[in-house]
């Protein structure tokens, strides 16, 4: 039976230099699903769903990590949300007369910009951006880490539209190496590794394995997989939130507009939230949401 998704991390004991690996299928797949993504699109998403997982796993906090990618090309939006608990979901807009078949990043999203937030339940909200000047996202990403003046942080990132894989390695603070130039070496030796891997590898072997082809003459110390799986954070209850965010005079306009109905629509996973008259004047007679009015769901 294939290992379900997960994020695995992993140590390396004779050096101050951790990583991570990121294997995606059915997840990746549910948002795939959702829209008709050309292959170079569906791509990207891959690649920007499995950075969001390694970055999670970087992070201790209980929240929420978007990754928001914005251009004027042929892809204006790449948006990924991955929580703490391992919940992922993802969206991607295009053009499709723009999208060539053999298109990259920089093809796609033009002059683009990366935006990274975190977004912890309790806490201060932290925000980073870093243009799309890289040929990658995973080359984004690295620069990011590098400009941002945090640890030495490298990815590598591959998607075919079936299965997303990621790579991340991380430098740790001096504690096995004190001195300056031993521990640039070991990194450099480290990722110089990396980026001798495939796309094929890092798609087709499981993680014990890669680590192998990659580090077997290294002491690596393989920790046990945490689970992720698509699952989208819409409810009707949000949808109801934000209706009573526009205030009862307007949230009627807009019902009249509408022709007796509001629908929402969720952009990640295509889930439509109807409410009549009868629920909206509910929801500002402090009814709460309940359920829908008549047959509806």
């Amino acid at each position: 039976m294939p290992v379900p998704d997960h994020t695995q991390r992993f140590l390396f004991d004779d050096t101050d230099v951790r990583g991570e690996l990121v294997a995606l299928g059915e997840s990746y797949g549910h948002v795939l699903a959702k829209h008709p993504y050309p292959e170079p699109v569906a791509q990207l998403l891959g690649e920007l769903l499995a950075a969001a997982a390694l970055l999670v796993g970087t992070l201790k906090f209980d929240g929420l990590l978007i990754l928001q990618a914005r251009s004027a090309g042929a892809v204006p939006l790449l948006m990924v949300e991955c929580s703490s608990d391992g919940d992922l979901r993802g969206i991607a807009r295009y053009h499709a007369d723009q999208v060539s078949p053999t298109a990259g990043l920089r093809e796609l999203m033009p002059e683009g910009m990366l935006t990274l937030t975190v977004d912890p339940r309790a806490g201060q909200r932290y925000q980073g951006i870093v243009g799309l000047e890289g040929e990658t996202l995973a080359a984004c990403l690295s620069d990011y880490f590098a400009q941002s003046e945090q640890l030495p942080t490298r990815f590598w990132l591959s998607a075919d539209g079936r299965r997303a894989r990621g790579l991340l390695l991380q430098a740790l603070p001096p504690e096995r190496l004190k001195e300056p130039e031993a521990r640039a070496a070991s990194w450099q030796h480290l990722t110089t590794l990396a980026d001798t891997l495939t796309a094929e590898e890092m798609l087709g072997l499981d993680n014990a394995t890669l680590l192998h082809r990659l580090y077997h003459e290294e002491a690596v110390r393989l920790f046990d997989p945490r689970p992720l799986r698509f699952r989208c954070s819409c409810s009707r209850e949000r949808s109801a939130a934000a209706l009573v965010s526009l205030g009862q005079a307007d949230a009627e306009q807009l019902l009249q507009e509408k022709g007796g109905e509001v629908v929402i629509d969720c952009q990640f996973c295509n889930q439509r939230y109807r409410f009549d008259a009868a629920d909206v004047a509910q929801l500002f007679a402090g009814g709460g949401s309940g359920a829908p009015s008549g047959t509806r769901h």
